[in-house]
């Protein structure tokens, strides 16, 4: 079904809106995938907050111009799903690498995050970033060990002078 001037415009519209606030995008070939596949696919990216969507290549460069995604312009060939990370920058690998782990008809084609192009093998990279609350919570255990050492230090002081105290003792009653 061919598409009118107003359709392309508004499919334009969306993915550059969407493509300004991501985080991360990858873009993959789905060629051999069934629909029935597909729409596993979009229900997962759905659940992990990754847009997900298959946009015919002329439309998707014209998209994605004035972004930080721009760099992936003009690799844009062949029947390619665009996934864009909209609330943390590793879903998007994270949810096409592990349906390619199933599916090996969806080929990681390109990444790229912070206005860089990166390979598809670099798919682990974007994939094994944290989440919000790892970040999180790995930043603050770093926080929390400078007072946790301190006041092991501290403790230690009295712990040491008991033992020394505890040696005398026994010095003397050995004597």
């Amino acid at each position: 079904m061919a598409l009118n001037f107003e359709q392309k415009q508004a499919i334009v519209a969306e993915v550059a809106e969407v493509a300004s606030s991501a985080y991360s995008a990858v873009v993959a070939e789905y060629r051999g995938l069934t629909v029935d596949e597909m729409t596993l696919l979009r229900r997962e990216a759905r659940n992990q907050g990754v847009y997900l969507r298959v946009v015919k290549n002329t439309l998707a460069r014209r998209a994605v111009e004035g972004t930080e995604f721009e760099c992936l312009a003009d690799s844009l060939k062949g029947p390619l799903v665009l996934a864009f990370s909209q609330e943390e920058p590793g879903a998007a690998g994270r949810v096409i690498k592990d349906f390619a782990k199933d599916h090996e008809n969806l080929k990681v084609s390109m990444l790229a995050i912070g206005g860089k192009k990166l390979e598809a093998s670099q798919i682990d990279v974007l994939a094994k970033m944290p989440t919000y609350d790892q970040a999180v919570s790995m930043l603050m255990s770093v926080m929390q060990a400078p007072a946790t050492k301190l006041a092991q230090t501290l403790n230690e002081v009295p712990g040491k002078l008991v033992r020394t105290v505890a040696a005398i003792r026994d010095a003397k009653e050995a004597a």
